[in-house]
């Protein structure tokens, strides 16, 4: 059986192996860019992209001056974002790795941006996931990304794997886990944080909901 993390990573890399899969992926979301200035104003320099896939947000933030450094566990995205970097003549460092348990220092980071990411697996999955970006975070440090609400429209389709958490085989990018929570469940992953703001909103398709969230890392 594959684990969560493999099944998601196999179900990207066939997705950013062709132009048609790449092409709702290139432009930075809204709401990173709208959190843009406040990195700026906050001084922060050195951000990390967690699962950045073909770089919408990464070379955006390089763009912007800041000190990026892009992870993902598709080597196919990842080779997409260095070549489009190399053409663009941005400089910008790309590992490759679990998102379980990252290859950086305790505090290497001013920001960690996460978007549409960690919620791929169980409960479990995204507590480990969280605990990390807390790691390399510095304290004060802000993290923004995304979670799956219990109002989204695939909630409790499918296959039941673990609590809130369900698979909708055959279906493009669906053919793993994914985890939904209520707030009180999100709150309580994010025990190490400050939630500055949390909203929800739609993302392309009509039912496509997403908690957005914006917090700031508390000290240990």
């Amino acid at each position: 059986m594959q684990t969560p993390t493999g099944s998601a990573i196999d179900s990207w890399e066939k997705r950013w192996g062709t132009e048609q899969g790449r092409a709702d992926w290139i432009d930075a979301h809204p709401a990173v860019v709208a959190l843009i200035p406040e990195l700026k104003a906050r001084g922060v320099r050195r951000v990390l992209d967690l699962g950045c896939g073909v770089g919408r947000h990464a070379l955006r933030l390089a763009s912007e001056g800041f000190d990026v450094h892009a992870f993902d566990g598709s080597e196919t995205g990842l080779a997409v974002l260095g070549e489009t970097a190399r053409c663009r003549d941005m400089t910008l460092s790309v590992k490759h790795g679990n998102a379980d348990a990252l290859p950086y220092p305790d505090a290497s980071f001013e920001f960690v941006l996460s978007w549409n990411v960690i919620y791929h697996g169980t409960l479990g999955d995204a507590g480990r996931r969280i605990a990390e970006i807390w790691r390399v975070l510095k304290p004060g440090g802000l993290y923004q990304g995304t979670m799956l609400p219990t109002r989204n429209s695939n909630y409790g389709k499918g296959r039941r794997v673990a609590p809130d958490t369900f698979v909708l085989d055959g279906v493009e990018e669906k053919g793993h886990p994914h985890f939904y929570c209520g707030a009180a469940t999100l709150i309580a992953l994010f025990s190490g944080f400050e939630v500055l703001d949390l909203s929800q909103s739609e993302q392309k398709n009509p039912g496509s909901w997403h908690w957005n969230i914006v917090a700031e890392r508390l000290p240990g």
